[in-house]
This record gives structure tokens, C-alpha cells and sequence, in this order.
């Protein structure tokens, strides 16, 4: 699963244990939510002011492949969404300073799992580049100023 619901998770048969024994802490620098313009959608980027680094609150776990091999994934918690995020989704991951991801891990305080201060983020309007896959490279979280969405199915390279 990708998410969890942090409002959900001691009730969830597939959280229970991991919040209990499988917590982590995943680094990030920012996140992406996709703004919905009648069929068009433009990425929209979030982060905190001055490009700071943080943490989203997680769980992880181990599978076993089809090829009988370990493979570890990790699920990101969200909550509901600040006001600055609501902008654009309802919901949003839950992001933790050093010192509170140094908490989750150690206690699984569950009062960290709420929606972080809108004061302290921003956003901006992204190149719909983010928007393929096969392209991977800065340009892709530098500010948009055209304003051009990128319609569905559509391949800017041409």
C-alpha cells in the first residue's frame, strides 16, 4: 500500500503491528499533489520555506518476492491536509522535523501525525515535464511560470 491514514492506523489489521514494531522515517525535500483544471492536471510542488529537509512518518515492511527473494517496501502515513495543501488535495503526507522523525522511530508517538504548519511551507506550479516518467532530471521542480497544463496522453518531447 502506499498510504496509510494516520486517523485509521491502530485499526487496520495491515498497521497494527507495524506501528507497534515497524515504524521509519523516509527523508525528503518535498512533495507533489496534482492541481485538477477542468481535464488538465499541473503538478504543484510543496515544501518548506528555505528548501529545508524533513522526514515523512512511515511504516515499513518485508515481502517475499514471487522470486522467493526479500524485497522491503514502506508505506508514507498522510492526514488530513493543511490549509496551504487543501489548495489542491485533501489529504497530505505527514512530515516530521529531525526531532520529532527521532521520536516516531523510538516512541510511535501518534500525536506526531498531524498535518504540518501551512506558515511554514509553500508551493508552486511545476513544468508538466514532472509529469512523464521517462524524464528525470532538475528541470522538473523548477517554478513554471507559463502556466501551460499538460493535457492527458500528451508527450511534450515532441
Amino acid at each position: 500500500m502506499i498510504n496509510a491514514r494516520a486517523e485509521t492506523l491502530t485499526e487496520k489489521p495491515a498497521f497494527r503491528r507495524r506501528v507497534r514494531e515497524e515504524r521509519c522515517a523516509i527523508p525528503a525535500d518535498s512533495f507533489f499533489e496534482w492541481r485538477r483544471d477542468g481535464f488538465r492536471k499541473r503538478p504543484v510542488r510543496f515544501l518548506l520555506h528555505g528548501e529545508e529537509p524533513f522526514f515523512f512518518a512511515g511504516l515499513w515492511d518485508t515481502w517475499k518476492a514471487r522470486d522467493g527473494k526479500g524485497l522491503e517496501t514502506f508505506t508514507i502515513i498522510t492526514t488530513e491536509a493543511n490549509p496551504l495543501v487543501r489548495e489542491v488535495h485533501d489529504r497530505m503526507p505527514v512530515i516530521l522535523s529531525e526531532s520529532n522523525a527521532r521520536e516516531w522511530l523510538a516512541q510511535g508517538s501518534l500525536h506526531l501525525l498531524t498535518p504540518f504548519k501551512a506558515e511554514m511551507m509553500e508551493s508552486y506550479d511545476v513544468s508538466p515535464r514532472l509529469n512523464d516518467p521517462l524524464i528525470d532530471d532538475p528541470e522538473c521542480v523548477q517554478r513554471d511560470e507559463t502556466g501551460e497544463p499538460m493535457l492527458p496522453g500528451f508527450d511534450k518531447r515532441g
